[in-house]
């Protein structure tokens, strides 16, 4: 059982992670996206691999 400190430090992460995605997003209107970042987003989102081929 959970006691009541455990669950308050666990919807504290929950707002910091929150916070951060927020300002994540903020920087990314202003600043706009890296090269970089677009291409480790892209990979990502990729559904094929190379383990994929393979077992083709």
């Amino acid at each position: 059982m959970t006691t009541s400190r455990q669950h308050q430090e666990a919807h504290g992460i929950g707002q910091i992670e929150e916070q951060l995605e927020q300002q994540i997003k903020a920087a990314t209107k202003i600043q706009g996206e890296n090269k970089l970042d677009e291409k480790i987003k892209a990979a990502a989102h990729e559904h094929s691999s190379e383990i994929d081929e393979i077992i083709k």
